[in-house]
């Protein structure tokens, strides 16, 4: 499963429907430390990994910045618009 962008990574946490036992922040948190475990492996294409963690790495920022609340309306809306 190859995920390409911030909204990707929200709806699939979304779609995952944990309901509050875990955060978005959680989530996105436990994604990047597998994909930087991934990196230490002996992986020929390590660029869509790479690209992975600076989205999960976003995110987080976006979440400091602007809380889970607003991060998850943000994304789940914007297909609405």
């Amino acid at each position: 499963m190859a995920i390409n962008s911030e909204k990707e990574y929200v709806e699939f946490f979304i779609n995952l429907n944990m309901g509050e036992k875990v955060t978005l922040l959680s989530f996105v948190n436990n994604e990047r430390m597998v994909l930087k475990q991934k990196l230490k492996n002996k992986i020929n294409q390590k660029e869509p990994i790479q690209k992975g963690i600076v989205i999960l790495e976003s995110i987080i920022k976006e979440i400091s910045e602007n809380g889970e609340s607003k991060i998850l309306a943000k994304y789940q809306t914007s297909d609405e618009r």
